[in-house]
């Protein structure tokens, strides 16, 4: 018997007047171009446009992305509000097995928001381990693969006095078993925006980070960061202002370069601005495809009526 007939024998048994949504649990994706003027146009700096599309979903847990994880076709999307979105994409725009969730633990407990504002995630691919960064506690914990459990977390000395909402925006595990952590700062700051370098799982009591800092473009701020396959540090940069509107631009740093209490030096490889596709970018995670090094990219709607989830796929091509 089909899984819709088995939901609505079940929904009558329990006396409800009303069939369930079929559809609460859909999410679709709607293919948009980098550039609605130019469908050509698919190179900005040393990025190169694939695709990209605009998700939406009738759940009302759907939205507010702030970090992301993909691994060959499966995709994990984490929320501000502790909730999160895992699906597979079979093809291009193909979104199937989508699964809502809820992490199990978090800093607060008074049941506000802010109690489980996860804001950045890092996945140690070998153990299926997951580490997120809370602000507003400014906090880190260790999850078992798939957020099945919470296992350690800890709020390092060294980020107690960041921002509450200001804080790890920023989360990435390194191949050799370090984390990158980068606090959000403001997008206008006169002075590099501080970040840690720790020297394993930075939950054990023991994992005493390094502290440098990093300055993003001029009028951003750090949203998210991932490792290159050759080693250097990618960094997803948001500006978002009422007058002119989102970007986002990427960089790259070498995490050798990283010395105690100095700016690390960065690079732009690409900045993206309206009239091109964008919105608030805040999740980052790289693949590879064929040789290629994927860069995907997803925004936080802040669950309102006039942002957009944008997922979008770029291949870096630089020279």
């Amino acid at each position: 018997m089909q899984r819709a007939a088995l939901a609505a024998i079940a929904w009558l048994l329990t006396g409800t007047a009303s069939l369930p949504d079929p559809t609460i649990d859909h999410v679709t994706a709607e293919a948009v171009p980098l550039d609605p003027n130019d469908p050509a146009h698919v190179q900005v700096g040393s990025l190169r446009y694939l695709s990209g599309w605009v998700l939406n979903s009738r759940n009302p847990r759907f939205g507010g992305y702030s970090a992301l994880h993909v691994k060959g076709n499966v995709f994990a999307a984490l929320a501000d509000t502790g909730e999160y979105l895992g699906f597979h994409m079979a093809a291009l725009g193909a979104i199937e097995d989508v699964r809502f969730g809820r992490l199990p633990d978090y800093p607060g407990r008074t049941g506000a928001k802010s109690d489980r504002d996860s804001e950045s995630l890092a996945v140690d691919p070998a153990t299926g381990r997951m580490w997120v960064g809370f602000e507003q506690y400014n906090a880190i914990y260790r999850f078992a693969p798939g957020f099945a459990k919470a296992e350690a977390s800890a709020r390092p000395a060294a980020m107690a006095e960041w921002p509450s909402n200001e804080g790890p925006e920023s989360l990435a595990r390194l191949s050799d078993g370090r984390f990158i952590t980068i606090q959000e700062g403001k997008q206008d700051a006169p002075e590099p925006h501080p970040a840690l370098l720790f020297p394993k799982d930075p939950t054990a009591p023991d994992s005493a980070p390094i502290a440098f800092s990093y300055r993003p473009p001029e009028n951003y701020a750090p949203t998210d960061a991932a490792q290159l396959p050759d080693g250097r540090l990618v960094v997803l940069n948001r500006h978002f202002r009422l007058s002119d509107g989102m970007w986002a631009a990427v960089t790259v740093f070498d995490p050798k370069d990283i010395k105690p209490g100095q700016t690390v030096p960065s690079t732009l490889l690409a900045e993206i601005r309206p009239p091109l596709t964008i919105d608030n970018m805040e999740g980052l995670s790289v693949t590879q495809e064929g040789g290629r090094t994927i860069l995907w990219l997803i925004s936080d709607d802040n669950q309102n009526g006039i942002q957009k989830t944008l997922l979008m796929k770029f291949a870096l091509e630089e020279k």
